[in-house]
């Protein structure tokens, strides 16, 4: 996996304000039915991980794993993140196929 092209594919969609992060945002947005996609980091705490991936599954929002939280607030120029949300169709789908 191109780790670069997902990075600067999320980049775009932050700077087009098509995502949110931080697990209390993202599980909201799970809820509410916006989010399209979660990206969660590999490093993220058993708890954080379980709490998301379980609303995930019972709103039947896909989620990702990416490497670390390090490369995932990289990608939205911010410091470390746990969680995004992708809030738009499109990049969601290209997000997905580049993480498969």
């Amino acid at each position: 996996m191109n780790s670069n092209q997902w990075m600067s594919l999320l980049g775009l969609a932050n700077r087009a304000r098509k995502i949110t992060s931080g697990e209390e945002l993202a599980v909201k947005e799970i809820k509410n039915g916006k989010a399209k996609l979660i990206l969660i980091s590999a490093d993220a705490s058993v708890n954080t991980a379980k709490k998301v991936t379980d609303k995930c599954k019972s709103y039947q929002v896909p989620y990702k794993l990416v490497e670390n939280r390090e490369m995932l607030g990289q990608a939205i120029g911010k410091e470390a993140r746990v969680v995004v949300a992708v809030l738009d169709n499109g990049f969601a789908k290209k997000l997905k196929s580049l993480l498969d």
